[in-house]
């Protein structure tokens, strides 16, 4: 709305009241200094008559209809327009006006008082001007109201859209919670369900480990009191070996001197023998003096022929010092018992040969796992310790059928070696006889080598036979059968050197097998029989040795590489072809570092079969399976 501005030309004030309002009034003070203006011209004055008001006019706020018909007139300059034009055409009001002046009326400025008008019609024309005033002010306090109302719309319409967000936000927070606690819910659930299952879980395995404890404790209970009756029945026992023993001196002092009487009566008739020889000699001196001299040269021929076998039995033999007196003492010991077992079966009046049989069925049963490796143990050890049956003779029979058994088809010599160190740690002295039995069933498991020499053999069947050939049906084995015997022995005789038991010692362990190939690589020769022998042996024992001495073993296997498998290429023997390329691919894929097929047993038996009763030597199991 444009600003208006008056230009009076005349006094300021007459008879005490403004004729000209201040343009900074408020609406409160114009209203006011309007019903005063009234109040003085209604009131008598020295105003002429026309001027006079007989019925008071009060202004209103701008509500009221009766307002005057004749415009208000102003005078507005054309620069003020100019400034104006920016604004809204609503608040524009621009209104065609005269000048307003006060030339007619004469004021005078010395006294307020002594003022006259000439005409009424300019006084009333002033009226005019305030009311034209007045609703411009009212329009522009309509125009701000309006202008407050909106701003208050506008300022309440941006409550309720914050209200509202706000409301919507809380709306989305508390579905969030809700759907964050039905998460923390379940988990929660998820985790009690753990739990309990934990719980569950450790009450079982409390329960059967002190199921497990109970059994335990009861199986000693049944050992102690099976070792306390063992004990027993072995007192008994040694007490009626003492008896028999007593009895069998009683009968060989007999013997001897029946055999003392019979020597007597010998050396009489002898002398009788000697004093008629006497007598004959004076006749015969010149035919025994012929005699002598022959026999002379003949015990000289014999002399040099000795010689000569003695000289090339050391060229014969190819053993180590020590390990010969191993093997003889072993061998005596063999021997000793043998003998023994042979007495005492003539004595003995049980028949022996069901014990014998029911071993042999035990041996036969052994398989790769470690429920059957216990158990034949068990029932093997309680052979032993049967004091109806003599010791010594089922520990002999028990070595001879385990050595027997290797050369049976797929026999698991992993699972006999653990067998054979169960047994031994009981009867320790089984040991040694079985040691015996691998000698004389093959001798490069002393190790020791026999070369053919016509002086020291009478013929080459003689040295066949001393290698270990067997006889069947008045002929030789074939060279190939012979080789498959030897590696099966050395299979045997190195799963039993590699094998370890936890709880248990072995007797010819480890110690032993380092021994065994360092006589065999510093004594033997490089042959056929020697490699298939040291083939068969690091295929069992090479794993076990190589995670024991490390480095010294690689050494070993070093001087086999660049010594043993030189010497045997120089033999140039079409038969040693298919055994120098399996020893040398054992060396070169470094089969030692992986661990031989069947040397862990098995936790459980996979498939159980029965073994009929009887001697039968075709019919086997191992690992569950026929064969």
């Amino acid at each position: 709305m444009g600003v208006i501005k008056l230009e009076p030309r005349c006094p300021q004030r007459i008879d005490g009241m403004a004729i000209d309002p201040e343009p900074n009034w408020k609406f409160d003070a114009l209203l006011s200094e309007l019903n005063s203006l009234e109040t003085k011209l209604s009131s008598p004055t020295n105003v002429p008559v026309p001027f006079a008001k007989w019925r008071p006019r009060y202004f209103s706020n701008g509500k009221s209809s009766a307002k005057s018909c004749k415009p208000f007139i102003m005078r507005v300059f054309e620069d003020e327009i100019d400034d104006t034009d920016s604004e809204g055409e609503e608040d524009r009001s621009l209104v065609a006006a005269t000048r307003f002046n006060c030339d007619a009326i004469y004021l005078s400025n010395d006294s307020d008082d002594e003022s006259t008008f000439k005409d009424q019609s300019y006084l009333m024309d002033e009226m005019r001007i305030v009311e034209g005033a007045l609703c411009e002010l009212t329009h522009e306090h309509h125009l701000e109201d309006k202008e407050e109302i909106r701003n208050k719309i506008s300022t309440l319409e941006t409550d309720l859209r914050s209200g509202s967000e706000k409301s919507t936000s809380a709306l989305t927070q508390v579905e969030k919670y809700r759907e964050a606690r039905n998460e923390m819910d379940r988990k929660l659930d998820t985790q009690y369900q753990r739990k309990i299952a934990e719980a569950l879980d450790n009450h079982l395995t409390t329960v059967q480990r002190n199921h497990e404890l109970r059994s335990q404790i009861e199986e000693r209970k049944i050992r102690s009191d099976a070792a306390y009756e063992e004990a027993k029945r072995r007192e008994k026992a040694l007490q009626e070996e003492k008896i028999r023993q007593e009895k069998s001196k009683a009968e060989s002092e007999a013997r001897l001197r029946a055999e003392e009487a019979k020597r007597a009566a010998l050396e009489a008739e002898r002398r009788a023998v000697k004093e008629t020889a006497e007598r004959q000699a004076i006749e015969t001196s010149t035919r025994v003096a012929a005699r002598a001299a022959q026999v002379e040269d003949a015990g000289r021929q014999m002399n040099a022929n000795s010689a000569k076998k003695s000289q090339s039995a050391s060229n014969v033999l190819w053993a180590a010092e020590s390990a010969l007196n191993l093997e003889q003492a072993r061998i005596q010991k063999l021997k000793e018992v043998d003998e023994g077992n042979q007495a005492l079966r003539l004595t003995y009046n049980k028949d022996l040969s069901s014990y014998e049989k029911l071993i042999g069925r035990l041996i036969r049963q052994i398989s790769g796992s470690t429920e059957v490796v216990r158990e034949k143990s068990r029932e093997i050890i309680k052979i032993f310790n049967d004091p109806h049956c003599p010791q010594s003779v089922m520990v002999a029979a028990f070595a001879k059928l385990v050595v027997s058994r290797c050369t049976s088809p797929n026999t698991d010599a992993f699972a006999c070696g653990h067998v054979i160190v169960l047994v031994t740690s009981q009867v320790p002295h089984a040991m040694d006889l079985l040691l015996a039995e691998f000698h004389r069933a093959c001798i490069y498991t002393v190790p020791k080598h026999i070369t053919y020499s016509e002086l020291a053999f009478e013929c080459e069947e003689a040295y066949y036979q001393a290698l270990g050939y067997r006889v069947i049906d008045r002929k030789l084995e074939s060279t190939k059968d012979y080789l498959t015997r030897l590696a099966s022995y050395m299979e045997l005789y190195g799963a039993l050197i590699q094998t370890e038991v936890q709880g248990v010692q072995n007797t010819h362990g480890l110690k032993e097998g380092w021994a065994w190939i360092a006589r065999f690589l510093n004594t033997l020769p490089a042959n056929r029989y020697t490699a298939v022998a040291l083939s068969a042996f690091l295929k069992m024992a090479g794993f076990a040795l190589f995670r024991k001495y490390k480095s010294q073993f690689m050494k070993v296997l070093s001087n086999i590489s660049n010594n043993f498998l030189q010497e045997l290429k120089a033999c140039e023997d079409p038969g040693l072809n298919a055994t120098i390329l399996e020893i040398q691919s054992y060396l070169e894929d470094k089969r030692f570092l992986k661990e031989p097929v069947g040397r862990a047993l098995q936790s459980s038996l996979l498939s159980t079969v029965t073994i009929p009763d009887g001697p039968d030597p075709d019919y086997h199991q191992s690992s569950g399976r026929y064969y």
